[in-house]
């Protein structure tokens, strides 16, 4: 079993020695499901990409901002955001580790 602050506090220090200001880990792939914890560094992004069928995001630390075409939605430290079925991106707007929790076709 995978302890997800020492995960974040693992990926949130690479990413910030990371030239792209992320690190990325994927922690549970059962198909359909798959878990990835993400680190960006404040001010880093996850460009604009396309929704899987189901997909959350789960904010563990600092804030994100989740945009999109229907709206931008900001998340804190222990928020819970469904995933837009529409392209979106992912900025970081402090140092900020998420729980993506996705479905895939």
């Amino acid at each position: 079993m995978d302890d997800l602050n020492a995960l974040a506090e693992e990926h949130l220090a690479a990413a910030r020695t990371s030239p792209h200001g992320r690190s990325a880990h994927l922690l549970l792939r059962q198909e359909p499901l798959r878990q990835t914890v993400i680190a960006l560094t404040a001010g880093s992004a996850l460009d604009e990409h396309n929704a899987p069928p189901a997909a959350s995001l789960q904010v563990l630390r600092g804030s994100v901002r989740l945009t999109a075409a229907s709206g931008d939605v900001e998340v804190a430290a222990g928020g819970l955001q469904p995933i837009p079925h529409e392209r979106h991106g992912l900025l970081a707007l402090q140092d900020a580790v998420v729980l993506l929790t996705a479905v895939n076709d």
